[in-house]
């Protein structure tokens, strides 16, 4: 069944919103689209709005178009989002579609709040001195994500049971994009690996712009990529608590964005001159036995349904 008829989207302009937040997400979003697929046909389009939403932001901070102020732009977004939730729709096919979603699934501005405060906080150079310095940024950039997609994922118990599971899952997610992306965002005048834990190895953010391998550098990375299994860990432990038929999308994105960090491994953890790439074989091989089992969860499923 087409995803928006399983979500009983039938008006045409929103459909054409949420047609175009799919386009994003299977442009940019390679893994995340991926692991979106197992979803529930009627809970994707959620999906979609709300990546569509975090890349448009995204793409104005990282990627703004020329002549444009990506302070202005932000703060354009977030006058959108208060339409939205002052209940209107704005002519944004991406804010459209997101102010559908939120409505359907009563997810909070709160979390839309933080997470453009955490984008602009990416407009100037940014570092930071410990974990805990960065874990504001990582609220509003990750952990508000899982949060986000909580509701669309639905839980066996309370929302409340499921948070900490789901806010892992963004910051895993997060902090694996951080190690694989260490030169593209000194690049962008950030780094996001703490400068304390760096400095246990004798690595300066001097020594990381050098781009050049060194043993000091592996020997955090390795640290980094250690710590980032833990943060996994417990996004893990969550997946019980939410409900069936979204598991097999949790499961398989957790192992496919985890195997970012084996790839980093297998590049001796030399993030600076290569980029750690999960190869397309191994992403269908971690992904096929989960699509077999959704595809006949949902055909025997829509065979009783024609039976009864």
């Amino acid at each position: 069944m087409n995803e928006l008829d399983a979500a009983g989207i039938t008006d045409p302009a929103l459909r054409a919103s949420y047609a175009a937040c799919r386009r994003l997400n299977a442009h940019h979003g390679r893994t995340f689209f991926l692991a979106t697929r197992l979803l529930p046909a009627r809970a994707r389009p959620a999906a979609h709005a709300l990546y569509g939403f975090a890349r448009m932001a995204d793409e104005l901070v990282d990627n703004p178009e020329p002549g444009t102020d990506p302070a202005a732009e932000l703060d354009r977004v977030g006058a959108l989002v208060d339409v939205v939730f002052d209940g209107g729709t704005p002519d944004d096919p991406v804010l459209a579609a997101l102010s559908d979603t939120v409505h359907r699934y009563g997810i909070a501005q709160e979390l839309f709040d933080a997470f453009l405060r955490s984008m602009r906080m990416d407009l100037k150079p940014a570092e930071y001195a410990t974990f805990t310095d960065l874990g504001a940024y990582m609220y509003g950039s990750a952990a508000v994500i899982g949060l986000q997609m909580l509701p669309v994922f639905g839980t066996v118990g309370s929302l409340a049971d499921a948070e900490p599971g789901a806010i892992a899952l963004g910051e895993a997610f997060q902090l694996t994009n951080f190690l694989r992306d260490v030169g593209e965002d000194l690049d962008r005048g950030r780094l996001y690996l703490p400068l304390d834990e760096l400095a246990a190895f004798g690595v300066s953010r001097e020594l990381l712009e050098r781009r050049r391998a060194d043993p000091r550098i592996r020997a955090a990375m390795a640290y980094f990529v250690a710590r980032t299994r833990a943060v996994y860990r417990r996004a893990e432990a969550g997946v019980p608590l939410l409900r069936p038929e979204s598991r097999p999308c949790v499961r398989t994105a957790l192992t496919l964005y985890e195997g970012i960090l084996d790839e980093i491994a297998a590049l001796d953890y030399d993030v600076l001159t290569r980029r750690a790439v999960v190869p397309k074989t191994r992403r269908l091989v971690v992904a096929l036995p989960a699509f077999a089992a959704v595809w006949a969860r949902e055909t025997l499923g829509a065979g009783r349904r024609l039976r009864s």
